[in-house]
């Protein structure tokens, strides 16, 4: 279901409805209500001043809607984390915080800028609709309009630079499952996470990079990459993410709470880097 555009339909009808009602069905109302009272036909009088069903409900809904709708729309909207492909920063059952106008007031559910205030930057966790997918998507900023990224041997290549990466540590110690890394893009240190497995009908284990190769970014386009590199359906696989598909820049963490059967969690509360 596309959420924005039901909001924006049932924000619009109501509002309709009630500047109608306002303008012209009002008046009829107690114009037929006095008619009535001068009859002398109060019972008359009270059924023709009642506000028929569809405006009533219009005109109680249509504040709180027109409310939501500028908050999500314009300033900030929460955003849950799906799966496991932004650990170990951003975990599964994260809640988090978008702010839609750090990269300009956006038109809902068209996404056609109003008012430009900025642009993603490298590094930046940006959420966003993948190409030919309703589905809204959270990653990091990798390639900017213009670049040229190379991406082998677990090694991040921007425009012929390496970026610099200093290992952190394995996890668990002793036999590791994963590693993590940490990478420096642009004013962003970002913890990136491979996973340890064995290839179907191997018994040696391997570290997963995920999808490997080259790309060039066309203007107008982001590519994006999971933090987990490599178990993260992201640019390697479906390309890059034009401007228009933009929602917002991830802010903080406000709530962990992975399913009903669990009890939320403020713990992890932080600034999203």
């Amino acid at each position: 279901m596309d959420f924005p555009l039901v909001l924006m339909v049932a924000t619009v009808l109501t509002g309709i409805v009630a500047l109608v009602d306002k303008l012209f069905l009002a008046t009829r109302r107690a114009d037929r209500a006095d008619a009535k009272t001068a009859l002398g036909d109060m019972d008359a009088a009270a059924v023709a001043a009642r506000e028929p069903f569809l405006v009533e409900q219009s005109k109680s809904f249509f504040p709180v809607l027109a409310i939501v709708f500028v908050l999500r729309s314009f300033i900030a909207e929460p955003f849950q984390i799906p799966s496991a492909s932004m650990e170990p920063g951003l975990t599964e059952g994260d809640f988090i915080l978008v702010s839609k106008f750090h990269y300009g007031l956006r038109m809902p559910v068209f996404g056609n800028t109003l008012i430009p205030v900025g642009e993603p930057e490298r590094g930046d966790v940006m959420v966003f609709f993948p190409p030919d997918d309703p589905r809204y998507f959270i990653k990091r900023v990798i390639g900017l309009p213009g670049d040229h990224i190379d991406y082998h041997n677990r090694q991040l290549t921007i425009n012929g630079e390496k970026i610099a990466t200093q290992a952190l540590s394995g996890e668990p110690v002793y036999r590791p499952v994963k590693y993590l890394v940490e990478e420096s893009l642009g004013e962003h240190q970002a913890t990136v996470q491979w996973v340890v497995g064995r290839p179907a009908g191997s018994t040696e284990l391997v570290v997963w990079a995920g999808p490997e190769g080259e790309w060039d970014v066309p203007q107008g386009h982001y590519f994006m990459m999971g933090d987990n590199r490599g178990n993260s359906s992201d640019g390697r696989v479906w390309g890059f993410v034009p401007e228009k598909n933009i929602v917002g820049k991830a802010v903080a963490v406000w709530m962990h709470w992975k399913s009903w059967s669990d009890l939320p969690s403020f713990e992890r509360n932080t600034w999203i880097q």
